[in-house]
């Protein structure tokens, strides 16, 4: 999701936690096959090590929503990091534009930092070693971000536009690059391109079984200069259970590694304990249930 700001539609933006929440179902709620694990020829789903949390579907079975985490005195806050790459892009790689960054994931792990990051299945078919390398990490996460990168709503910051009908193939080919790739289990959560959809792409994606994940805080990363800046709106945007978005596309947010040798440090500083969105929504829906979000 390569673009400056970040919105979102007000008719379909569950932007409070208890309305993100509203859906969520009881350990028993049934739910779509898990995405990037289809059914066997016999009919039994792929082994995973454990099911990852999601929202149940809300109460017209359209695709549920979650911003951020519970606002608990548990300081906890997910880096989320998109990592773009368009379908028609790939004269721009070959030519040597880099829409990787290897050292932002390096820092990630010296600084042992869990983070959740969003891929699109164009950006592991351009890397696959390195796709394959954050998705065998247990300290990171790797979700979807569509194949194409290609907007799920008009008028998007100039993206070109899925076609409804396309939508739903969008999130299952990306799960199907991630597997050629060799990410042994991506997860069933999914972040709109440019963070843009509307009632009609929920509930096209419903039958993936995927939960939405947008954020509350925006990083500002995208095509920044300023790295100080960056880490400025970070640090002043982040509350208990927030979730940034940022990137890891050097050609795109050429200082986010930089700005995070601050952002880590003082979020830590403040208490703040950094976790994975799975563990964010694990704890929410847990709260939810016993009444506690």
């Amino acid at each position: 999701m390569i673009i400056p700001v970040r919105r979102f539609f007000a008719t379909c933006a569950l932007g409070a936690l208890g309305v993100a929440l509203a859906a969520c179902g009881t350990p028993g709620t049934p739910h779509a096959a898990r995405p990037g694990h289809p059914a066997s020829a016999s009919g039994s789903a792929d082994a995973q090590p454990s099911q990852p949390p999601t929202l149940a579907p809300g109460s017209s079975g359209i695709t549920p929503v979650f911003t951020n985490g519970p606002r608990t005195q548990d300081k906890t806050v997910a880096l989320t990091f998109d990592a773009d790459m368009t379908a028609d892009e790939g004269p721009r790689a070959a030519a040597g534009e880099h829409f990787d960054n290897p050292q932002l994931i390096a820092t990630l792990r010296a600084f042992k930092v869990p983070a959740t990051l969003f891929m699109t299945g164009r950006w592991a078919d351009e890397y696959p070693k390195e796709a394959r390398n954050i998705g065998q990490d247990p300290l990171f996460e790797v979700a979807n971000h569509s194949y194409s990168h290609y907007a799920f709503t008009d008028n998007c910051y100039g993206l070109p536009t899925v076609p409804q009908e396309r939508m739903r193939a969008e999130v299952e080919e990306a799960y199907a690059a991630f597997k050629k790739a060799g990410v042994p289990h991506a997860m069933p959560y999914f972040r709109f391109p440019g963070g843009c959809y509307d009632q009609q792409a929920l509930r096209t994606l419903s039958a993936v079984g995927v939960t939405a994940v947008q954020w509350d805080v925006v990083s500002g990363d995208a095509f920044a200069t300023d790295a100080d800046a960056v880490a400025r709106q970070v640090l002043e945007g982040v509350k208990p259970g927030s979730v940034v978005v940022m990137h890891c596309t050097r050609s795109a947010a050429p200082v986010t590694e930089q700005a995070l040798q601050t952002i880590v440090p003082e979020l830590r500083k403040k208490g703040f304990r950094f976790v994975k969105v799975s563990e964010m929504i694990g704890s929410a829906t847990q709260g939810e249930r016993h009444g506690t979000t």
